[in-house]
């Protein structure tokens, strides 16, 4: 019997995904746990398992597809089985702006659905109207590559027809080229039909300029460097401006940051540790280890919060409405910093596990998240999150708190420091960390406590193997 697979719903505040790629083709068999397509989220596009073993009858959407949470996006059964009713295909993606998902979506392409596929959702904006035989190729004007590298016109200038018809460009390219001044016509594109998207306008601003500047006057020869290893920079080599757009991930994490800080009544505590013991441990235990399963300082650290959360439920705790969530498991969520903003990757019951289970599976999240593979498993379910800045050489810090979670700790730089120990000063090995709780679940005693019983794991870390 077919088997219907619906957009997961990939964390508590999901309602909509975005199919980036099929990793199964339609007909191709499949078995209960493999890839089946990877779903770009608000967080991280994920790799979605296959829930049923079979054959993919039929795929309900396109790649690049807006697909709300709960809709059948294909159909496995047996080779040869007849599907006779099909779900309507979802909307196509929406270009991000700040404003999030509700911006303005790509424009469909000019081909209508074939018979072999659902029908498409109406788009809430509709595409210039095509000239007749633009399905079967691209007009002369949008073929033509431009020369050399995309080009960047010298001065502003509106969009304007390609051989007497309009510029084939989705409402967000268009308005992004008139704000940065480019000139469509010079841009070759990359959607469908060859349609100009958001990210052929982000190559064009990032490109170096195609056209030489008409001069005013003479060029300045570059004066050679004075001895050093930096060459003087003339005043024509300031860069321009750049105008980037914000990316799916940086506008959620500025929007849950914003409601965050605005809606939670943040307080802080903060505590300077003694890290000579840890530091001299997991240089023992490394000295043992081959390269690729050293244990780093932030292993032990999460190993020492997950230990030291079992005996303060308030604080693994999350505000659901009215009533306060204290998890039974103890899940602790890691920050990673990409190259598009912060993902956290989740260490489950890390209370239960060996430092050098928690370290490997840590290693292997983090490796996933910025290759752009990370899981669903990976991302979600943390009950309390680290945000660790120490490799930076950072002396303090605070964190703002990932809902639902009732606190956040912010991890400083290990350093030798000067200390007094039975009233004489010595060196000292030490790191500084701070707890951002939120007042709604519980109070600054008992953060305060947290963080003294977290220093009796990292002080005396023989209780972290035991």
């Amino acid at each position: 019997m077919a088997e219907t697979v619906q957009m997961p719903k990939l964390g508590f505040d999901m309602a909509e995904g975005t199919l980036v790629r099929w990793v199964k083709t339609e007909g191709e068999t499949v078995k209960k746990g493999e890839i089946l397509a990877e779903i770009e989220t608000d967080k991280a596009t994920v790799e979605v398992e296959s829930p049923y073993s079979g054959v993919i009858l039929r795929q309900m959407v396109e790649e690049k597809a807006v697909v709300p949470v709960g809709t059948p996006i294909a159909i496995i059964g047996a080779a040869g089985e007849k599907v006779e009713k099909e779900p309507a295909q979802a909307a196509p993606a929406p270009e991000v702006s700040p404003d999030g998902p509700s911006a303005a979506s790509e424009a469909p392409p000019d081909k209508p659905v074939t018979d072999d596929k659902a029908p498409a959702v109406k788009p809430a904006v509709e595409a210039p109207p095509a000239k007749p035989g633009a399905d079967d190729k691209v007009p002369a004007a949008e073929a033509a590559p431009p020369a050399g590298p995309t080009a960047v016109a010298p001065a502003p200038a509106p969009p304007s027809p390609t051989n007497g018809g309009p510029v084939k460009a989705s409402p967000l390219a268009k308005k992004m080229a008139q704000t940065s001044g480019i000139n469509l016509n010079a841009l070759q594109g990359s959607g469908p039909g060859g349609r100009i998207v958001r990210k052929d306008i982000e190559m064009a601003l990032n490109a170096p300029p195609a056209v030489t500047p008409v001069p005013t006057a003479a060029t300045p020869e570059p004066k050679p460097a004075l001895g050093l290893s930096i060459p003087a920079v003339e005043a024509a080599d300031v860069p321009p401006d750049q105008h980037v757009p914000v990316d799916r991930l940086r506008a959620v994490i500025g929007r849950r940051m914003t409601e965050s800080k605005q809606q939670l009544p943040h307080f802080y505590v903060t505590h300077d540790y003694d890290m000579a013991a840890v530091m001299e441990m997991r240089k023992q235990a490394n000295e043992l280890l081959p390269e690729d399963q050293k244990l780093s300082v932030n292993d032990f650290i999460v190993k020492a919060v997950a230990l030291t959360l079992r005996q303060f439920p308030n604080i693994n705790a999350s505000l659901v409405g009215n009533e306060i969530v204290r998890h039974g498991h103890v899940n602790v969520g890691v920050a990673v910093a990409l190259e598009s903003g912060l993902m956290t990757v989740v260490s489950k019951d890390a209370d239960r596990k060996p430092l050098r289970v928690i370290s490997q599976e840590v290693k292997d999240m983090v490796a996933r998240a910025r290759n752009g593979k990370v899981r669903t498993d990976d991302i979600e379910g943390s009950t309390f999150s680290i945000s660790n800045l120490g490799m930076y050489d950072v002396e303090h810090f605070v964190a703002i708190i990932n809902p639902p979670e009732a606190a956040i700790l912010a991890v400083s730089s290990v350093k030798q420091a000067p200390v007094v120990v039975n009233g004489e000063l010595k060196v000292g090995t030490r790191m500084r960390a701070t707890i951002s709780a939120d007042h709604r679940v519980t109070d600054g005693a008992e953060a305060a406590q947290f963080m003294q019983r977290l220093a009796i794991y990292l002080e005396k870390p023989i209780g972290l193997m035991l």
